[in-house]
């Protein structure tokens, strides 16, 4: 009986647009559990604006660190980190990025951060209907600043989004939710924020943390720019966890 249960599931397996028997898109599963074995990625909203910290994973010891891209600036006031296929999470990105001025040009206003997740949320969507194309197998954690403040958003293989204060993704995903959970408060500000979210790395993945490994990013409610976090600063914050 077993055997022939297999069997009959593979070909739900198989197609991202056709539900098994008990309701699930298993393409559409297996998507998420690359997302939660890609690198990790933190987005914390602090007081004073919002931050975005990676891990880059280098594999290699020859490989130039400064090639692997984790943090996307997507417009002046809005940056991206993507988790899980990264050259799907490029794709998003570029698609982001012409969504972001294609509205400037339109309205002659920076897009809010919202109507952006919508718009990206809706490709993801689309992706889990389409016959013959697989779902984007990346989780993208947007941060901007916008007239509602300063935001952070998820949005899911599947095509939901949610907005969080503080939250992560990716291989230590759940560890570090939980450290967040507990340490959190939203008087921080940016430089608080960096320093928990550096911590955060550092208890969950103990020896194996590597300052360079890590990336960072920065949007200041004050000026609405996105801005890279450079590595002295970053091993300056290090220093105090």
């Amino acid at each position: 009986m077993q055997p022939t249960l297999n069997h009959q599931m593979m070909g739900y397996d198989r197609s991202s647009t056709m539900f098994s028997p008990d309701g699930r898109l298993l393409q559409v599963e297996y998507a998420k559990k690359a997302v939660r074995q890609g690198t990790t990625s933190i987005g914390i909203v602090c007081k004073d604006g919002v931050i975005l910290l990676s891990d880059k994973r280098i594999i290699e010891k020859l490989i130039v660190s400064k090639s692997i891209e984790k943090i996307f600036p997507i417009d002046d006031h809005i940056g991206a980190s993507a988790t899980g296929y990264i050259m799907d999470g490029r794709v998003l990105v570029e698609r982001s990025q012409l969504i972001a001025q294609q509205y400037k040009i339109t309205y002659d206003n920076p897009i809010d951060v919202l109507s952006l997740v919508k718009d990206v949320a809706n490709l993801k969507q689309a992706y889990t209907q389409f016959g013959g194309a697989r779902p984007f197998g990346v989780s993208l954690l947007f941060a901007g600043v916008d007239d509602e403040g300063a935001q952070l958003f998820v949005t899911d293989v599947t095509g939901i989004y949610f907005q969080y204060k503080a939250t992560a993704v990716g291989e230590a995903e759940a560890q570090i939710k939980e450290i967040l959970e507990k340490e959190y408060d939203e008087k921080m500000d940016l430089e608080e924020g960096t320093k928990l979210g550096l911590s955060a790395l550092k208890k969950a993945f103990g020896k194996d943390f590597d300052m360079e490994r890590i990336d960072g990013a920065y949007i200041k409610t004050s000026d609405k720019m996105f801005k890279r976090m450079d590595k002295e600063y970053l091993r300056k914050i290090s220093k105090k966890v």
